[in-house]
């Protein structure tokens, strides 16, 4: 579609020019040399990303898209499929996980529809509706969608970051304008399987190696949903090289909008925290489609999710926190967008050796 190719060809590489002065300025601060360890890496990235010393992160924003998936009838869940549209008005009400996370570092949610199973009952202001259709389709059995969807989907994303960044679709008195910093997140019962195959289909690594038990899974349903995706990618043989023939074959609605998401945000040279796997996943089809995203995007955590450090190392991504999450929704993207606030304070806010009258090293 003419609107991913317009916004693909508007990424940049970063200012390495900008990168090497934000080092010097690092370099010269009131501490050892490099002390501060990935602080002081995400604060040369985010320099790189902004081409300038003046960053504010005031506007912080955290996508949270939601859909169902066809797949989820093979019994790969823990969890019956009507649970996606009760978080879904969960996280509208604004009790779910990511709502308090959300909170806690003073971002905003913005939660849509990309394909849940069911019409959503409701005309709340924090939810977009931008169904692509009632859920994929099982692709043990057929294709997931038709490409025509799978770039339906990542327009979707596209389009849902450009409201917010353009700030067109908040009117409110008083509402924050604008991005300096996203966040991507989802949910969508069963698509721990969905992301697992296009881990699988794009890295090459073995099914077994990639799949983790999702929502709890016990042994037996766990070697159901190996043997399920094996099937999957033997009947329909995504090509790895072509991310829109992985994510119609055997992906998912919202892990195609967050892909937008995160190629939108690089057009518009924002940093985007990436969740856990399935954002990952997400991650993987917006590298595929254009590697130089991987210098927009941060990692947020290393997740539970066996297969998610497969991915990171495919994209050359380091996690900066471990703390044994698994419940995606953008919790992890939440906790993380504080430690990337607080590098770019520390590079602009702490004083250097001339300044505070502090003897450097000899």
């Amino acid at each position: 579609m003419r609107k991913i190719k317009e916004v693909i060809k508007a990424i940049e590489d970063l200012d390495r020019g900008m990168m090497e002065k934000a080092q010097k300025k690092l370099d010269f601060l009131t501490k050892p040399q490099g002390s501060l360890g990935r602080l002081e890496e995400l604060a040369k990235q985010l320099t790189g990303i902004k081409r300038t010393f003046d960053i504010k992160l005031k506007n912080k924003v955290i996508f949270t898209f939601a859909s169902d998936h066809g797949i989820a009838e093979e019994g790969v869940s823990a969890f019956p499929q009507e649970v996606t549209a009760q978080m879904v008005y969960n996280f509208i009400s604004g009790g779910a996980g990511i709502n308090v996370l959300a909170r806690h570092v003073k971002a905003r949610v913005v939660v849509a529809d990309l394909g849940v199973k069911e019409t959503l009952k409701t005309e709340s202001k924090n939810l977009k509706i931008k169904k692509i259709g009632f859920g994929t389709k099982n692709f043990a059995k057929t294709k997931a969608m038709t490409k025509k969807q799978a770039q339906l989907s990542i327009a979707a994303g596209i389009e849902i970051f450009e409201e917010e960044f353009s700030a067109k679709g908040r009117s409110a008195p008083g509402e924050e304008k604008g991005i300096d910093i996203a966040g991507i997140g989802e949910m969508g019962i069963a698509n721990t399987t969905p992301a697992s195959a296009i881990a699988a289909a794009i890295t090459g690594a073995k099914v077994r190696d990639i799949t983790g038990r999702g929502t709890g899974i016990n042994d037996k349903a766990l070697k159901h949903k190996i043997k399920i995706i094996e099937k999957a990618l033997l009947l329909h043989k995504p090509d790895k090289d072509d991310a829109i023939d992985v994510l119609s074959k055997v992906g998912g609605f919202e892990i195609g909008g967050l892909a937008g998401v995160i190629l939108a945000a690089a057009s518009r040279k924002v940093p985007v925290v990436v969740d856990g796997f399935i954002s990952t996943a997400a991650a993987l089809i917006a590298y595929k489609l254009e590697p130089k995203t991987a210098q927009y995007m941060i990692s947020a955590h290393s997740s539970v999710e066996k297969g998610h450090k497969i991915m990171l190392k495919y994209m050359n991504l380091r996690p900066l926190l471990n703390l044994d999450l698994r419940l995606g929704e953008g919790t992890g993207a939440a906790l993380a967008m504080s430690l990337v606030e607080a590098g770019v304070k520390i590079m602009n806010e702490m004083a250097t050796f001339e300044n505070a009258g502090v003897s450097n090293k000899e």
